[in-house]
C-alpha cells in the first residue's frame, strides 16, 4: 500500500504536487515519508494571502493570537514523541536530542502566548521639558507586514517556532520556507496551526528548491526576512534586499574557554566532550574550540579525550545514542576534507578521525594552524580543536580572533572574571561556568561580526517583526 503524501500549507489549507520530495534518513537511507515541492502558483498564492491579510491579522486581539499560541504549544506537547521521532528521522539526530527540541519548541509557543498577552507598548511622560506641559506618549509596535522566515535543517521544528511563534504573537503572516532536506517537522506544525482560528493567509509552509529563495526574498510583497543559515547566504540576501528588515542568524565557531582558577575539570572536559558533538556538531553554538590555560591542559586534555572516546555513537533511534550522522555523506566528507588539511598542516588527531558513510567520528584535534579551517571558519560537525594559553586575557583574545562571535562558554568561579568575560568578549553571548552551547528560547540570542544581525528569542524576534509607532497626547492633567 503506498503511503499518502504529505501536503504542505497554503494560506492555511493543504496542498500537493505532482514535484514529489522523497525524505530519506541519514542514518540508513530509509524512506521517511513523501511530500512534494509547491508550485510557481502555489508559492505566488501564499505570499499574496499574506499579503492581503496582513491588515486583518495585524488587528487581531491579544486573546486570539494567545490562544493560538497555547494550542499550538499543548498540541505539540500531546504528539510529543511522534513529533520527536519525526525529527530523528529526517534529520537524523539522535532521539534524546529531538526529544529536547520537541521541549523547547513547546517552550518557545508557550513563551509566544504570554508575550501576546503583555505586548502592550509604553508610556512616556514628555512634561520633562516645559514646552510640553499636559502631553503624554504612548509608543505601541505595529507589524512591519509579512515575513518571510528561511530556516535550516539541523533544528527542523524549533528554528521553524522561532521565526512563526513572534510572528503570531505579534499579527504578522508568515511564510516558512523549511530547508529542503528536512520539510517534515514544519509540515507537521503547519497541520497544528491549521487547527487554530487564525485568518487564512496568515500562514504558508513552501517546500521549494533553494534555489526558489531568491525570488521569495525579492518579493515586495514580504517586506521582512527572517533567515537561519550559512554566511554567504546571509551574505547575499543582505545585499540582495538592503531596502528591507533582514535579520540573519549565520552561525559561528564557539569556544569555550578553561581559565586559570578553574578546578572542576571532570565537568568542564564532560561538558566540552558532549556539546561539541551533539547535533553531530550541526549546531552554530556547538563547542568547536576549546581554549585552556596551560596549568590545566595535561589534566584537562586526559579527562576530555576519555570523554569523547566515551560517546555512544551510531543509530539515531536508540535512547542511549549521543551522535548520529551527518546530515548527508557529502557533509561527513567535507568535514573528513577539513581534517585531513589541518594533519598536513601540522595537526594531530587525539581521538576520532574516521569517517563511515554520513557518520564521523567524534574527534579531538591539537596543534592545528591558527588559519586551518577547522579553526577558522565553521566546521559544523563534530570536531574539536584544543588551543592552549598563559592567560585568561589570552584566552579570551583568541576568542576574538575569529571571524564569528555567537557565543562563547567561559569555565570560572571568579566573578570579576565573569565580567571581564561579559565586557571584553566580541560575541552576543557569554555563558559562565559552562559550554556556549546553552541557549533558553526567552533570551536574546545572535551575534556579532559573521554571526549575523538581530536577535532571536520570542520577545527580541516581536521587536524585530514591529515598528514603533508614537501617539502623542495634548492638554492632559498630568
Amino acid at each position: 500500500m503506498t503511503e499518502p503524501v504529505v501536503p504542505f500549507w497554503i494560506a492555511g489549507s493543504p496542498e500537493s504536487s505532482a514535484d514529489l520530495i522523497e525524505v530519506r534518513s541519514p542514518y540508513d537511507g530509509r524512506l521517511v515519508a513523501t511530500t512534494s515541492q509547491a508550485t510557481p502558483s502555489q508559492v505566488d498564492r501564499a505570499v499574496q494571502a499574506a499579503a492581503d491579510v496582513a491588515a486583518e491579522a495585524a488587528s487581531l486581539p491579544a486573546s486570539v493570537r494567545a490562544a493560538a499560541l497555547d494550542h499550538i504549544s499543548k498540541r505539540l506537547a500531546e504528539r510529543g514523541e511522534e513529533v520527536a521521532r519525526l525529527i530523528s528521522a529526517e534529520n537524523g539526530k539522535p532521539i534524546m536530542w529531538a526529544r529536547a527540541e520537541l521541549g523547547r519548541a513547546v517552550s518557545t509557543f508557550r513563551w509566544a502566548a504570554e508575550e501576546a498577552r503583555r505586548f502592550s507598548g509604553d508610556l512616556q511622560r514628555l512634561d520633562t521639558d516645559p514646552a510640553a506641559k499636559g502631553r503624554l506618549a504612548l509608543v505601541r509596535r505595529f507589524p512591519k507586514g509579512p515575513v518571510l522566515g528561511i530556516t535550516p535543517f539541523n533544528f527542523p521544528l524549533n528554528l521553524v517556532a522561532h521565526k512563526v511563534a513572534p510572528a503570531i504573537a505579534v499579527g504578522a503572516p508568515i511564510v516558512i520556507k523549511p530547508a529542503p532536506a528536512t520539510p517534515l517537522s514544519a509540515l507537521l506544525l503547519g497541520s497544528l496551526i491549521a487547527e487554530t482560528e487564525l485568518p487564512v493567509g496568515m500562514f504558508s509552509v513552501v517546500p521549494v528548491p533553494n534555489a526558489v529563495a531568491p525570488d521569495l526574498v525579492a518579493d515586495p510583497r514580504l517586506p521582512v526576512v527572517s533567515f537561519t543559515g550559512s554566511g554567504p547566504v546571509g551574505a547575499q540576501i543582505r545585499a540582495a534586499v538592503p531596502h528591507k528588515h533582514v535579520t540573519l542568524e549565520l552561525g559561528g565557531n564557539a569556544a569555550a574557554v578553561i581559565c586559570e582558577d578553574y578546578a572542576d575539570l571532570d565537568w568542564a572536559a564532560a561538558r566540552v566532550a558532549l556539546f561539541s558533538n551533539y547535533q553531530a556538531g550541526q549546531s552554530c553554538i556547538a563547542v568547536q574550540r576549546v581554549i585552556v590555560h596551560s596549568s590545566k591542559v595535561d589534566d584537562f586534555l586526559d579527562k576530555l579525550v576519555n570523554a569523547v572516546g566515551g560517546l555512544v555513537v551510531g543509530d539515531p533511534s536508540a535512547d542511549a545514542t549521543q551522535v548520529g550522522p551527518l546530515i548527508n555523506e557529502a557533509a561527513a566528507e567535507r568535514v573528513e576534507s577539513w581534517v585531513a588539511e589541518a594533519v598536513e598542516a601540522g595537526a594531530k588527531v587525539l581521538v576520532g578521525g574516521v569517517r563511515d558513510g554520513a557518520s564521523y567520528a567524534p574527534t579531538v584535534i591539537v596543534d592545528a594552524p591558527a588559519d586551518a579551517k577547522v579553526c577558522a571558519e565553521e566546521v559544523f560537525g563534530p570536531v574539536l580543536v584544543v588551543q592552549v594559553v598563559d592567560s585568561d586575557e589570552e584566552a579570551f583574545a583568541a576568542v576574538n580572533r575569529s571571524a564569528f562571535g555567537l557565543q562563547a562558554g567561559v569555565f570560572t568561579t571568579s566573578i570579576q572574571t565573569a565580567f571581564s568575560a561579559h565586557a571584553t568578549l566580541q560575541v552576543g553571548g557569554v555563558i559562565i561556568g559552562d559550554v556556549p552551547s546553552f541557549r533558553a528560547d526567552q533570551m536574546p540570542y545572535g551575534g556579532q561580526k559573521g554571526s549575523g544581525t538581530g536577535r532571536e528569542g520570542v520577545a527580541s524576534a516581536m521587536q524585530d517583526y514591529t515598528d514603533p509607532r508614537v501617539l502623542v497626547l495634548t492638554n492632559l492633567a498630568l
